[in-house]
């Protein structure tokens, strides 16, 4: 089954969800029983680069990723029993690369690439495990991924209270 994502489904985790609408169709699902790849398109609502909604895993086991296309990154949240942010990664996304989320992490996918962003994933996006309302409750994870002057910078969203050191890998 394919699912074409509207600006609509992403505008409450967007950092200015009153922009008005770039990209009409943010992203696509093509959905299996267990699996699912993610085609993000390429540009910016605003100052923001285009990406997927985002969702908190609960999915008792570790969840693999691996880009197939394009340049990204996956941004990972751990929470604390509050809902504030207690760890934040960037993953870089290139061709081959494989990703593992681990149980109570939280996820999204940004495409900073000038072409499609494709990622396949071990995930039934209809299970109880996945749940995108703590994400969509808080506007987006604990940072937005921006364009500024051509470069990549993140900005805080200001809906949390925490805003831990960002990791990469």
């Amino acid at each position: 089954m394919v699912i074409i994502k509207k600006y609509k489904d992403i505008k409450a985790v967007l950092i200015d969800p009153r922009a008005k609408p770039i990209i009409k169709q943010p992203y696509s699902l093509i959905v299996e029983k267990d699996q699912v790849i993610f085609v993000i398109t390429a540009g910016v609502n605003g100052v923001e680069y285009n990406k997927t909604e985002g969702y908190l895993s609960n999915y008792p086991g570790v969840q693999v990723y691996q880009c197939l296309y394009g340049q990204g990154v996956l941004l990972m949240q751990r929470n604390d029993e509050q809902g504030e942010a207690k760890e934040f990664k960037v993953v870089t996304l290139n061709p081959g690369r494989q990703i593992g989320i681990p149980v109570g992490w939280a996820m999204c996918l940004v495409n900073i690439g000038k072409t499609f962003l494709v990622v396949v994933g071990n995930v039934n996006l209809q299970s109880s495990d996945i749940d995108s309302k703590p994400i969509i409750e808080k506007g987006g994870l604990a940072y937005f991924v921006v364009e500024k002057k051509g470069e990549i910078g993140f900005e805080q969203n200001p809906n949390y209270l925490l805003h831990p050191q960002i990791a990469t890998e």
